[in-house]
């Protein structure tokens, strides 16, 4: 019997702070609604108008609460003045609680999240060595002064060096492995793999195709404000902004194609909400040119995703029979999946990791009409524990996270909210430069609890919201609830092992330690 998703919401707490802050941000948060919906009405539903609502109608009701407070207080003066003492107090009393609610109404909507719970692991860890996740840092990778430091741009190759990266992805995959040498790597993880789902223990068949979901979040076809010319696919503005970098996808498609032995025309470089800019093709076209980069338009020699007859089932109760969702073909065609995320906060979810990640992975925009808002499910509009999420669903499908080789998290430049704004990280080891780090594992779970880690200590302004962890939790014990994604009448089991570390300094997770069967983070620095 499915469980029955808890949907209240705890009750917002109140900051001093941000109770002379939020006016401010009201008064914006009413502007930018007012330039941006009034012209244009349908972009009432985009993701940041959805966050600036609140802030503009706390705004308005506090306005009218302060006048409401004036006028009162005043109208108190006045009878006071001629001794009719009853109408003074009422008045009083008015003014009084209108300045409380002036105060109050513009608090922080979202609430804070408490402190997790340290290495206490949940689920089952997945993996040649479960639970595995490998950090490459290398700060050489990155040499970018910076934004507003007339230093061009983090994509170029003077900034980023495709040769540090190469060495940093063949690191990752031989550790993640246990192995001395990429072919070796490789070959154990596909045939760990291909056991796992019943394929026999066997490496990579030629001629299997391998779809290879990117993030470019920042060049989405529905985002006007990006400026990315639809025409000439150029890409106007926010040129720094942190999306997959170019040199991973360079790096993993050398591992692919040089090592393993795959055709580029078998594999599918995809994110099919945006737009496959120029200054991307450059660099990825020019060295793998007949490797199909399928964006949102498909024009200038990208391919248009064409949808399947694979549907997504979303386990909400409440989501309609008539919301469906079908895969594009890239994706549930494809025999093997490797999802490159970015490192990147979110004001909505709190982070946007692997899992968030496939919101690219569908032929449509995660809020669209006709569709089920994949938002709604979201930690920054629900934050009850143990509600349902929809990026388990994401996580669990067959043809989704079901057949996902890989996870790899890019966090060479680390972006600042979900518009990927790059800054330098203050934490040891990075001391006020780039993260200048990958991240890889085999299990969704665990790479995004690092990911979480790193970005609660790092960000904690946008990270720490209740519930941000909570989608973690529901897919490591996934088979405590009814999700059911392929539509099969069978629930999914844990799709990995949810653990937080014991501290910032150390970093330490309870394999590490050796004190349980969960997360096991290998750090791998600088070369000597």
């Amino acid at each position: 019997m499915a469980r029955q998703f808890d949907r209240n919401r705890h009750a917002p707490p109140k900051s001093r702070a941000l109770k002379w802050l939020a006016p401010l941000a009201g008064l914006l948060g009413l502007v930018w609604f007012v330039v941006r919906v009034i012209p244009k009405p349908s972009r009432a539903t985009y993701p940041c108008q959805r966050v600036a609502f609140p802030l503009a109608s706390g705004f308005v009701i506090w306005l009218a609460a302060a006048l409401a407070s004036i006028g009162a207080y005043r109208r108190a003066k006045e009878y006071l003045h001629r001794c009719r003492y009853l109408l003074a107090a009422a008045c009083l009393m008015l003014a009084v609680g209108g300045l409380w609610l002036a105060l109050n109404v513009t608090a922080d909507v979202r609430a804070r999240a408490d402190e997790p719970e340290r290495n206490v692991p949940v689920g089952i860890g997945k993996g040649i060595h479960p639970g595995r996740v490998v950090w490459v840092h290398d700060p050489n990778a990155t040499d970018w002064k910076g934004p507003y430091e007339n230093d061009g741009h983090p994509w170029e190759p003077n900034h980023t060096k495709q040769d540090a990266v190469d060495k940093m992805v063949s690191q990752a995959v031989q550790s993640l492995a246990g192995k001395d040498s990429d072919e070796k790597a490789w070959d154990a993880i596909f045939s760990s793999f291909n056991e796992s789902r019943g394929r026999g223990n066997r490496g990579y068949k030629r001629n299997e195709k391998i779809a290879i979901k990117i993030n470019l979040t920042t060049c989405n076809f529905n985002a006007e404000f990006w400026n990315v010319d639809s025409s000439t696919y150029e890409k106007m503005d926010n040129l720094d902004a942190s999306d997959t970098s170019p040199q991973i996808i360079i790096a993993v498609l050398r591992q692919l194609v040089n090592v393993v032995g795959v055709r580029q025309s078998d594999i599918a470089v995809a994110d099919t909400l945006a737009y496959f800019p120029n200054h991307y093709w450059r660099i990825c076209h020019g060295e793998f040119p007949k490797v199909h980069y399928v964006d949102s338009t498909g024009r200038l020699g990208r391919a248009k995703p064409a949808p399947s007859n694979v549907q997504l089932h979303f386990s909400d109760a409440q989501a309609s029979e008539n919301e469906k969702d079908y895969l594009p073909k890239c994706f549930a065609e494809a025999d093997y999946l490797l999802n490159i995320a970015v490192l990147k906060s979110h004001d909505i979810a709190g982070v946007t990791l692997c899992a968030k990640n496939h919101y690219g992975s569908l032929a449509r925009r995660p809020i669209e009409y006709g569709f089920y808002d994949l938002h709604q499910s979201l930690a920054g509009y629900h934050s009850a524990k143990g509600s349902y999420r929809a990026l388990v669903d994401l996580m669990g499908h067959s043809q989704l996270g079901g057949k996902t080789l890989l996870y790899i998290i890019d966090g060479l430049y680390a972006g600042y909210n979900w518009d990927g704004e790059p800054r330098k990280w203050r934490m040891e080891p990075f001391n006020n430069d780039w993260p200048s780090s990958i991240f890889v594992s085999q299990d969704p779970v665990a790479i995004d609890c690092v990911g979480l880690d790193f970005l609660w200590e790092e960000w904690p302004d946008i990270v720490r919201i209740e519930a941000v962890d909570d989608y973690l939790l529901e897919a490591a014990h996934a088979d405590q609830a009814f999700y059911d994604p392929d539509g099969s009448g069978k629930k999914l089991k844990s799709l990995g092992v949810y653990e937080r570390w014991n501290n910032p300094k150390d970093k330490k997770y309870s394999r590490n330690l050796g004190t349980g069967a969960g997360i096991e983070l290998l750090y791998l620095g600088p070369a000597k």
